[in-house]
């Protein structure tokens, strides 16, 4: 009788493959509470290295960290009609507290751009203050009605940028650039994750935005999943908490704004894009563990040489785990270290150790073979590098391959059954959208003709990328 496979097969249940792997490599749990989660210390790991690439790129740009309350006056909420309208179904409010009703209700955070505007309105008073470019790290609620562990959950971990300029041109110019060198750098020189860059429609964009730049990406499935974006609020926030300056010229404006952000929806991403049969694939770059190295079995001199050799990377660089838990069967620890998606492993045992090798297994590119002990140092590090542009070259053949050209909506809606499709925006229209998501298809996002993004929604020539999404 056949092995059962530790995890469903991806071509049977999509689905059912993406919940296995989560549980099974040890990313999450489901919380008590419908809808949240509990992240376990190795999906932790991936969000920490997230953090702190992210947050390299947002400082680079000129953003400080700041924390901003969890809690929110309702009332600011409702200043902002498009904004309020747009989460309240999905508000959490706390009506009762210390043991008897409050006041004024309070809102949990779903995003903070009401609150930060209000403490905005204190902080700029002048053209001096100007631009004020602040990033947060925190938690939102969202109550979520059809939860999925890391993709929709009722409370979720993220960072949100809020920015205030003195012009329209500094602030949308401010937006593409996160969208350009801190989100599209990551997803792809870090998470090796094939993106298309775009605008939201009118349909799609954020409450409250004049303008939303999005990164989509394809998933494993063919379905698309929004990963960052960033937003232009023009003056909206800032007409509605009174957000002023006094210009050079000694007269009162308002401030245009930006709000962007990114969650840990990215590791639902990583798993849905990266996965394959076996577990978890970790691009190089972003792994908390790079390589693991383990010694087969309880052995003095095996122990001794798979230590020296932990140090021995650890000092070329690479981030390195010694695995020497040899009361632990050998083949279940491989098969873990499969399942989380460690690049590579390096296995000694004490047939190896006498021949001075150590087989080393490539979990990204496949395949196994003996390597000379004193040679790891020079062929881990390049076997690295080689993995994280082959994750990324695979995640862009498969969206071009499974991308279509098309001209009506009867086509894209049958190429979104596996895919992705791109039809023409004039030929498309709000009309056609609205036609599209009757049938659980959604345009994702309008790029330009030359693969760059619109400046508006009807700039000649935007193409709109329409697929099924998660």
């Amino acid at each position: 009788m056949a092995k059962a496979p530790v995890l469903t097969p991806r071509a049977d249940d999509f689905p059912r493959w993406y919940q296995d792997l989560v549980g099974k490599a040890e990313l999450a749990d489901n919380g008590p509470v419908r809808g949240t989660m509990v992240v376990r210390p190795y999906g932790y790991g991936l969000w920490e290295r997230m953090q702190q690439e992210m947050d390299a790129r947002i400082k680079e740009a000129g953003a400080a960290n700041a924390y901003f309350p969890l809690f929110i006056p309702q009332s600011y909420l409702t200043k902002e009609a498009e904004h309020v309208e747009g989460f309240a179904p999905e508000l959490a409010v706390v009506t009762h507290a210390g043991g008897k009703e409050l006041e004024e209700p309070v809102v949990v955070r779903p995003t903070s751009e009401t609150i930060v505007n209000d403490y905005f309105s204190k902080w700029v008073q002048s053209y001096r203050d100007l631009p004020l470019l602040i990033n947060q790290w925190a938690n939102v609620v969202r109550w979520e009605l059809r939860p999925r562990v890391f993709l929709r959950t009722t409370e979720f971990l993220w960072q949100e940028g809020h920015t205030a300029h003195a012009t329209y041109e500094d602030a949308r110019a401010y937006a593409a650039r996160i969208h350009r060198e801190v989100y599209a750098d990551f997803m792809e020189n870090v998470l090796a994750m094939d993106t298309v860059p775009g605008r939201k429609t009118a349909r799609e964009r954020f409450a409250g935005a004049v303008n939303t730049l999005t990164l989509e990406g394809m998933m494993g499935d063919g379905k698309a999943l929004q990963l960052a974006t960033s937003h232009e609020l023009g003056q909206n926030f800032a007409k509605a908490f009174h957000t002023r300056y006094l210009s050079k010229d000694g007269t009162q404006e308002y401030v245009w704004q930006t709000s962007w952000g990114s969650t840990t929806r990215m590791i639902g991403a990583l798993v849905m894009t990266h996965g394959d049969d076996d577990g978890l694939r970790v691009p190089p770059r972003l792994a908390p563990v790079q390589a693991v190295v383990l010694a087969v079995k309880d052995d003095e001199a095996v122990l001794a040489e798979v230590r020296a050799i932990g140090e021995r990377l650890r000092a070329a660089g690479v981030r390195v785990h010694v695995d020497d838990r040899v009361d632990t069967p050998f083949g279940r620890r491989a098969v873990d270290w499969e399942l989380k998606g460690v690049p590579v492993r390096i296995e000694v045992g004490p047939r190896d150790l006498a021949q001075g090798s150590a087989v080393l297994v490539r979990r990204i590119a496949g395949g196994k073979e003996p390597v000379a002990i004193g040679a790891l140092t020079e062929l881990v590090p390049r076997a690295l590098t080689e993995d994280q542009a082959l994750l990324l070259a695979e995640s862009r053949e498969r969206r071009a391959r499974r991308t279509a050209e098309v001209t009506t909506v009867a086509e894209a809606v049958e190429a979104a059954a596996t895919g992705w499709a791109r039809i023409p925006w004039d030929v498309l229209g709000p009309e056609g959208e609205a036609r599209l998501a009757e049938q659980g298809v959604t345009v994702r996002c309008l790029v330009g003709a030359d693969g760059s993004v619109p400046e508006r929604d009807d700039q000649p020539g935007n193409v709109a990328v329409v697929a099924r999404a998660y």
